[in-house]
């Protein structure tokens, strides 16, 4: 018997079937089989399906005769079940990595629970993902089990079956089935809580929801199928008069139906015309029915339509339901000729400003789309307050970002008034992007491009033969480069790539990257302190584990497994974990929050801090290895996808044959070179220095101050790059303790 079931019913969904079916037999370290039914599907998923149960002998496909529809699909799954616990997976969704391995673990650690209620996170076509608004009721507080009287605001989550492991004995002995028609995860998932003894929950996302571009929700659709949600409270009211056990909740679930039929007539989507005042009345008749004793309307503008809903007042209904949309619609316009007058006021300040002179004593930085203070302008902007102490800097950031510009630091919000004044007179523009299109290049103006990472993955019009890797406007991308003055590059490679990639008519200084001076010119004291800052002891081995970004991932899924690598090393091992700047908010698996062995440091503020605390980095594809090398400390590449990557987005070489250290391909290969030590052995050294002397060779500690001087005070006799022998080593963190070995090692 596996401990889980997973059921699959499929329908039409041929172009995601393989994707959900992969990522739930891409689960390790749980016990599961997988029931999929075919729902009579024209699309050819059964062929699928049944290629897939050749494959793997955990997956059984029922194929079904005539086409039943979702709820009774599940039934037909749910019937052949063998597991103690059931999910229902749609079959256009996915399993979060490690989903149902967090899940069988934590059915065990609450004493195997009637529900367990998980989270989800919407994915969506574009790449965005966006965890379920209402989280924060999956907090862990209290009792590890409880009954739904104890956590009723349990019901405000959004109410479907999939967001669930179900005990499968709970679920045969209250005699749960999934009725027919629309929304028959209602009946089945107030039943469900109402009636369950033991609730757990599971603070983790374990499900992506797919928001199809075209949309794929039956419920959108315009029908008739919409009134199936009069027999769907029907059956739960029904089992809430044969369990007078249940009264209390004849009240909560009285209000959960009334919203449901409010919001099936608000929406345009989906009733038929001529059909709304027959299914206003329909509502009437059952709020009158079952409104309970003593029941008070909300509050406010729902509490109105609740007022309407119980007199039966259809044309009041309908008359201030179209007086509603007449204010909208005044509003929206009203709103939109407002937006339109403000960018046409702003582009009217902005173009007065552009005839002011230019202040020559102002510079302005961004960096990362305006997302802080950070990277190679951030080096600059310090060092110009050294060198040039007359020059004005000021920073261009978000408004959501202002609260996290260091104090002391002067900055304007993007789109303000401030702003664009700021950008029509400075002399000096620093970015490590592009500014956005609007942007006027003044005679006079000088703009410096820092760029962001050595690059391993191709970049601009070398993207052109990678098109899975962008939907990038190529014409306007050249616009933007024949807007830079000078181009920074840390090595002879990026010169040639950048050179390649944006061909425009820039000035080219090779003077190494600023960021990483702080690293070159780093002494005991730094390290220590950038140990003691993150709370990390002397005596703890530090990885930093840094995996890039994905462009066929829609989200930040690590490639390996934090905690479970973590444990494997013992317990004198951290791993910091650090996602992707491009992944924003987007829900980390819940091992990587937290805890002594597994911090995420994604949120840290810098990186630099992180490479200096760190003994060693493990990473992919990401740029950080360029960095992090001139520290001259251990680098891992943990290429598990390499073929996927490179043939995706395209790379300069072959990383796999030029690293910067031992490669792992594999999960336990990476365990093994670590166990082992080979990682920080002879060989790796070797490779390492190769690495650096291609990469890091004019990384000497000035870089900052040869760009300062060159741009900014017309210097041409810059400080010339410290040979690559003569420069003073960083200390490991042990060095910096005083606890390395006699061959002044802590990796060994």
């Amino acid at each position: 018997m596996p401990r889980l079931t997973v059921v699959v019913p499929v329908y039409q969904v041929r172009a995601y079937l393989s994707e959900c079916l992969d990522s739930v037999f891409a689960q390790e370290g749980a016990d599961f089989e997988v029931v999929a039914v075919d729902d009579c599907s024209p699309d050819g998923s059964g062929a699928i399906l049944d290629a897939y149960a050749e494959r793997d002998s955990r997956l059984r496909v029922i194929h079904l005769g005539e086409n039943v529809g979702l709820g009774r699909a599940r039934n037909r799954g749910l019937a052949a079940a063998h597991g103690d616990y059931v999910l229902f997976l749609d079959s256009d969704d996915t399993l979060a990595e490690g989903a149902l391995k967090a899940i069988s673990e934590r059915l065990a650690h609450t004493g195997d629970p009637d529900v367990l209620v998980f989270d989800y996170a919407r994915s969506h076509w574009d790449g965005r993902i966006r965890r379920n608004l209402r989280a924060d009721l999956l907090r862990s507080e209290g009792p590890a089990t409880f009954s739904l009287a104890d956590r009723p605001e349990l019901l405000d989550l959004l109410q479907v079956a999939w967001n669930k492991a179900y005990r499968r004995d709970f679920v045969t002995g209250v005699g749960l089935v999934f009725p027919p028609g629309y929304y028959e995860d209602a009946p089945w998932t107030y039943r469900c809580l109402t009636t369950a003894r033991r609730i757990a929950l599971l603070d983790r996302v374990c499900l992506y929801y797919r928001q199809r571009r075209e949309g794929s929700n039956i419920l959108r659709t315009v029908s008739r199928g919409h009134f199936d949600v009069f027999d769907q409270y029907r059956r739960v009211f029904e089992h809430l008069d044969a369990h007078e056990e249940l009264a209390r909740w004849r009240d909560p679930l009285f209000r959960k139906m009334v919203d449901h039929y409010l919001t099936v007539l608000r929406r345009r989507d989906r009733l038929p015309p001529g059909t709304r005042a027959e299914f206003f009345h329909r509502a009437s008749a059952d709020y009158r029915a079952r409104v309970p004793s003593g029941f008070v309307r909300p509050p406010g503008n729902q509490g109105r339509k609740y007022a309407l809903l119980e007199r039966d007042a259809y044309a009041a209904m309908a008359v201030a339901t179209r007086a509603v949309r007449t204010r909208h619609k005044v509003v929206r316009r009203a709103r939109a000729m407002a937006r339109t007058g403000k960018r046409l006021a702003t582009r009217l300040f902005y173009r007065a400003q552009l005839r002011r002179p230019l202040d020559e004593n102002l510079a302005l930085f961004s960096a990362y789309w305006h997302r802080g203070v950070a990277c190679n302008p951030a080096a600059i902007d310090a060092e110009l307050g050294r060198l040039a102490p007359g020059v004005r800097r000021v920073w261009a950031v978000r408004p959501e970002a202002a609260d996290r510009v260091p104090a002391g630091v002067e900055y304007v919000r993007v789109g303000s008034r401030a702003y664009w004044s700021t950008l029509a007179r400075a002399a000096y523009l620093v970015n490590n992007v592009n500014f956005g299109d609007s942007t006027v290049k003044r005679p006079g103006q000088v703009h410096v491009q820092t760029h962001h990472g050595t690059p391993l993955k191709t970049m601009g019009l070398d993207q052109r033969r990678y098109p899975a890797s962008t939907d990038m406007d190529f014409a306007a991308l050249l616009r933007r480069c024949d807007r830079w003055d000078y181009s920074i590059t840390s090595n002879r490679h990026s010169t040639v790539a950048w050179e390649r990639a944006y061909p425009c008519s820039y000035t080219t200084l090779e003077t190494g990257y600023p960021r990483n001076d702080v690293l070159a010119s780093a002494g005991a004291a730094e390290v220590r302190k950038a140990r003691e800052d993150l709370g990390l002891s002397e005596g703890r081995r530090v990885f930093l584990y840094l995996p890039t970004h994905r462009e066929y991932q829609p989200g930040f899924v690590p490639p390996l497994d934090p905690a479970r690598f973590a444990r494997r090393l013992g317990p004198d091992v951290t791993l910091l974990v650090r996602g992707h700047y491009f992944y924003g908010n987007a829900p980390h698996v819940e091992d990587v929050l937290g805890g002594a062995r597994v911090v995420d440091v994604t949120a840290h503020p810098r990186v630099e801090e992180l490479y200096l605390a760190a003994d060693a980095l493990i990473t992919d594809y990401s740029s950080a290895m360029f960095d992090y090398a001139v520290l001259d400390r251990p680098i891992v590449v943990h290429a598990p996808d390499w073929e996927v990557y490179s043939a995706v987005r395209g790379t300069y070489f072959d990383l796999l044959r030029e690293p910067p250290g031992a490669v792992a391909t594999d999960e336990e290969g990476l365990i093994r070179l670590i166990e082992s030590g080979e990682y920080a052995g002879e060989e790796a050294a070797r490779l390492r220095d190769a690495f650096r002397r291609r990469f890091c060779a004019l990384d000497d500690g000035r870089a900052a101050e040869r760009v300062v001087r060159r741009v900014f005070l017309g210097q041409r006799d810059v400080p010339p790059v410290v040979p690559f022998d003569r420069r003073p080593r960083v200390p490991t963190p042990a060095e910096a303790f005083g606890t390395a070995d006699a061959e002044g090692s802590a990796l060994a």
